[in-house]
């Protein structure tokens, strides 16, 4: 009898469980650049291909080739973004908790922790789509999430890493809005070019 190898993620797919648990607005960031790329850049890039390809020989036409490269980046990214947002799981860490639910870290908690030696740093669990380690957001499948969750103020837990272990006491657990960097139009693409090419 065959055994049944696991199925590798094919090229934008990510390696994260089934559901995308997400905050309300990591979503409206992931549906801002679906939009802008469906919108703005492909169409954008799609002129700009057609044009070189009117202009002959496309073996040896850079902005053809270019052009073409870049469409397929885009495609691939929009379908990566409508899979991430179909799977989406919205958690809003602002909802009225009761209980444990309260209390203990679970996803969209924000925790203050200590290592042992005293140092205090927060961080606040967030989607695998939102990590921004300059503002502390930390996916919930990561070691450090992982570790936090269900703990509560005063529990010590064992984050465990590629280096080694480490003993960090949870001081503070709560539930606050989490302001995820929204998407913003990248500098030097297609859409802005053309943008600047208009209001000359």
């Amino acid at each position: 009898m065959r055994k049944e190898r696991a199925r590798k993620p094919q090229g934008d797919e990510p390696a994260t469980p089934g559901k995308n648990y997400i905050t309300p607005s990591g979503l409206q960031r992931l549906k801002d650049e679906h939009r802008y790329l469906l919108t703005r850049e492909r169409p954008a890039v799609t002129e700009v291909v057609a044009w070189a390809a009117s202009n002959g020989d496309r073996s040896d036409n850079a902005d053809y080739r270019y052009g073409k490269r870049r469409l397929r980046q885009i495609d691939g990214r929009i379908r990566f973004l409508t899979k991430r947002i179909e799977a989406a799981e919205v958690v809003d860490p602002e909802a009225p908790r009761a209980g444990q639910a309260a209390t203990r870290a679970f996803f969209g908690a924000t925790v203050r922790y200590a290592n042992a030696a005293g140092a205090e740093r927060v961080a606040s669990i967030v989607g695998t789509d939102e990590i921004d380690l300059n503002r502390n957001h930390i996916s919930w499948v990561s070691p450090l999430g992982r570790a936090l969750m269900k703990s509560t103020a005063g529990d010590s837990v064992v984050l465990h890493m590629p280096g080694g272990t480490e003993h960090l006491t949870v001081l503070e657990v709560c539930y606050e809005r989490i302001v995820v960097e929204p998407f913003r139009e990248p500098p030097g693409s297609e859409a802005s070019a053309k943008g600047l090419t208009r209001r000359r």
